[in-house]
């Protein structure tokens, strides 16, 4: 009779074991789902559309959970753009091909598929559509909690195309084609976020058809990029 207590104790320890084997199986899955959740919400929202609890509620997970994983609400904003830092990395080497491989006479042209059409691939992506929607709300609202993740994120990525249209258009000066840039960088994500073209172009078009879509934007902001700084001098 006295055996039975010590025979139980092995057994509750496996059962423990394998209590905090799955707890540790699940971690990185509920930090991917707080980190998503925070996504679309932050993109649908706003930031200070969106609580804590509203992002634990939306994971699936207690809490105190958020905290542990990733500090207050700031810090899990800035996760989120981070958690993308291989977005960045697409961009600056698809314009480092652009500046390589660029056919005579047609380095612009290059520069500017280089600056859209990654980004319509992200748009093709399913959690894709989320993040440009946070992107452009980082850049539109102008909220003193995005300024530090743009300029240490995507400052250096905005100078890196600056310079690259800079010197595809030598007649422009580096303000002009800083103007350039933030006119195509506007057309590109009211581009991706407008989901109104079927109705104004009454059916005739279909949101997200970037084979009909993607190549008229290219040439849409090359061509107004040409015109705009033709002629001038300095």
């Amino acid at each position: 009779m006295s055996a039975a207590p010590a025979a139980k104790a092995p057994a509750r320890k496996r059962a423990a074991a394998r209590s905090a084997t799955s707890e540790e199986a699940l971690a990185p899955n509920r930090q991917a789902n707080i980190l998503q959740a925070a996504e679309r919400l932050f993109a649908t929202r706003g930031f200070h559309g969106v609580s804590i609890r509203d992002i634990a509620d939306e994971a699936g997970v207690p809490l105190a959970l958020v905290g542990y994983y990733y500090g207050p609400k700031l810090s899990l904003y800035h996760a989120i753009f981070r958690a993308h830092a291989g977005y960045i990395d697409v961009r600056l080497k698809s314009l480092a091909d652009a500046q390589q491989k660029a056919p005579p006479g047609q380095l612009l042209d290059e520069i500017v598929k280089a600056f859209v059409l990654p980004v319509l691939e992200v748009a093709r992506q399913p959690a894709g559509h989320h993040f440009l929607r946070l992107l452009s709300r980082g850049m539109n609202d102008h909220l003193e909690e995005d300024e530090p993740i743009i300029r240490e994120l995507f400052d250096p990525l905005a100078h890196a195309f600056i310079d690259a249209i800079a010197a595809a258009l030598p007649q422009a000066t580096r303000s002009q084609a800083a103007w350039c840039y933030q006119f195509a960088l506007g057309a590109l994500l009211h581009h991706v976020n407008d989901q109104r073209i079927e109705r104004l172009s009454y059916g005739q078009n279909q949101p997200g058809d970037e084979a009909a879509a993607g190549p008229l934007l290219v040439r849409f902001i090359a061509q107004g990029m040409r015109g705009a700084c033709e002629g001038q001098v300095h």
